[in-house]
C-alpha cells in the first residue's frame, strides 16, 4: 500500500535537510588543499626576497586586502581566558569567518589544565588553520607545535619565542606577548586590541599563511 502524500514530503523534507548537512560540514571527508584567491599587494614583502624563518616582515597598509581563501576553507578558533584582548581577537577572528564564507570551528580551552589537551583536540580535527587567540596559549603551542609540522597554525596578538615553520603569528605596538619565560612586554597595552587592529590582523595572517609565508611575525606596526 502507498504511503499518504503528506509522509511522503516529511521523509522528503528529512532526506534534504541530511543532506545538506553531511555535504559541508564532514571534515572527516578529503579535501582540497586551499590556496589564495587573488594576490598580495605592493609591500606586503620585499619582491626579490622571502624572509627567513623566524623574521619579522612589516606589510604596508592594506597590502593583504586582497587575499581570500578558497572555497571550503576550514579553521579551528582556539581560544581561551574572558579578557578584553581575546574576547576582541575572537570577534575579529568569526567576523572574517562570516564575511570569507570560511567552515568555521571553535575549541575553547576551560581551564589551565585543559590547555594543552585543548590544543589536542584542535589538531585531532585536522583543519588548514587553526588560529590562536589568548596569552594563555603561547606555552603550551610551544611545546606541541614543533611535534605537528604538518598543521598550521596562526598566533594572532602574541607570538611563540621560537617558532617552527609552521606557527605564524601578527603582532603590532600593545601586543608581544612571548611566553611567561620572557615576561610581559613593557609595551604591552591591551587597548590597543581594537576591532580594526584585530581585524587587520586576522586577515594579514591568513594572506601570508595562504601565500606560504610561514614561520614569520607579520608586524602591524
Amino acid at each position: 500500500m502507498r504511503p499518504p502524500l503528506r509522509a511522503v514530503a516529511v521523509l522528503a523534507a528529512t532526506a534534504v535537510l541530511i543532506t545538506g548537512c553531511g555535504s559541508g560540514d564532514d571534515w572527516s571527508r578529503p579535501h582540497a588543499k586551499p590556496s589564495a584567491v587573488g594576490t598580495l599587494g605592493p609591500g606586503f614583502v620585499h619582491p626579490t626576497t622571502r624572509p627567513t624563518p623566524e623574521a619579522t616582515v612589516t606589510p604596508q597598509p592594506g597590502s593583504w586586502n586582497g587575499v581570500h581563501p578558497s572555497k571550503d576553507y576550514r579553521v579551528v578558533l582556539l581560544t581561551t581566558g574572558d579578557d578584553a584582548p581575546t574576547k576582541a581577537v575572537v570577534t575579529a577572528v568569526n567576523d572574517w569567518a562570516e564575511d570569507e564564507k570560511v567552515d568555521l570551528r571553535t575549541v575553547v580551552a576551560k581551564d589551565d589544565q585543559d590547555l594543552v589537551p585543548s590544543i589536542t583536540r584542535a589538531i585531532d580535527m585536522r583543519p588548514d588553520l587553526i588560529v590562536s587567540a589568548g596569552n594563555n596559549l603561547v606555552d603550551p603551542l610551544a611545546l606541541v607545535t614543533a611535534s605537528h609540522l604538518a598543521q598550521q597554525f596562526l598566533v594572532v596578538g602574541a607570538e611563540l619565542a621560537e617558532p617552527t615553520h609552521n606557527v605564524t603569528a601578527v603582532d603590532w605596538s600593545g601586543a608581544s606577548f612571548r611566553g611567561e619565560g620572557l615576561g610581559m612586554s613593557s609595551t604591552y597595552d591591551p587597548a590597543s586590541f581594537t576591532a580594526e587592529r584585530c581585524a587587520d590582523a586576522i586577515r594579514a595572517g591568513v594572506a601570508a599563511v595562504l601565500n606560504d609565508l610561514t614561520g614569520i611575525v607579520v608586524w602591524l606596526g
